[in-house]
């Protein structure tokens, strides 16, 4: 009796360290098209096209496709940077959870600035110098645009995001998800160059399992309501400005 007992929670043992050690890192992948309302304008060569800073994530849901709160906190991710560098920001898009801290390096040898006053996360880091370092948290979800007060060719954008799953596309407008479990999501999608009301109708509900690991791919529109040109922090036009002017003595 005591024998078939031992044999039985061996059995047992085994049987969870089977089950811890089932792969949950498999990921998620998708293809992503941007294409322009006259479709027939995105039919260049394969070589011109950029399909990329595409962002997907999804989000648990219940079987009533109702959002399931996180039962954890969100793990945040170290590390991240957003370079200033040539006039400009690298890279142009980032994806990070919400909570996380973002350092902003001036590698230029002149002073730069960064600020963003839309919906995701309104700062400003003020004027500092090439070499010097500055950093913003981002705590809630949302996206949030950012310039320089001094350089109107540099943009950038922050999405932030209340979940672990998420990816940005590359250039061929390939996206890897990693570490999903099995379950229900609801797919979020962003791009700068669409409209918030065509991002709206990409979302939808996907069930994640073995069987479901490449998800069908998504035609993105560009809608060309992004535009380069904004304001300075003050909202008033730039004043062009030799870059000598703001090199340290």
């Amino acid at each position: 009796m005591i024998v078939g007992m031992m044999a039985l929670a061996g059995t047992l043992a085994v049987g969870a360290l089977a089950a811890r050690a089932k792969p949950q890192g498999q990921p998620i992948t998708l293809r992503v098209e941007v294409v322009e309302r006259n479709s027939a304008k995105h039919s260049s060569a394969s070589t011109t096209r950029d399909d990329s800073n595409v962002v997907v994530w999804l989000t648990p849901v219940n079987d009533a496709n109702e959002p399931i709160p996180a039962s954890r906190t969100i793990p945040t991710r170290q590390n991240l940077q957003l370079l200033q560098r040539n006039k400009s920001f690298q890279p142009h898009v980032l994806v990070v959870p919400a909570g996380s801290t973002v350092e902003f390096p001036n590698r230029d040898p002149f002073f730069h600035n960064v600020f963003s006053l839309f919906d995701g996360k309104r700062f400003d880091l003020g004027l500092y110098e090439g070499g010097a370092s500055n950093s913003a948290r981002f705590d809630h979800p949302g996206v949030s645009f950012l310039f320089c007060n001094i350089h109107p060719e540099m943009s950038a954008a922050v999405v932030v995001v209340d979940t672990p799953y998420f990816a940005l596309s590359n250039r061929a407008g390939l996206i890897s998800i990693a570490n999903v479990p099995d379950g229900r999501y609801l797919l979020h999608v962003w791009s700068e160059h669409s409209s918030v009301d065509e991002l709206k109708n990409l979302e939808r509900v996907i069930v994640v399992s073995d069987a479901t690991r490449s998800l069908e791919p998504l035609k993105v529109l560009d809608t060309g309501d992004f535009k380069l040109g904004h304001k300075n922090k003050y909202g008033q036009e730039y004043t062009p400005i030799p870059d000598a002017a703001y090199k340290r003595p």
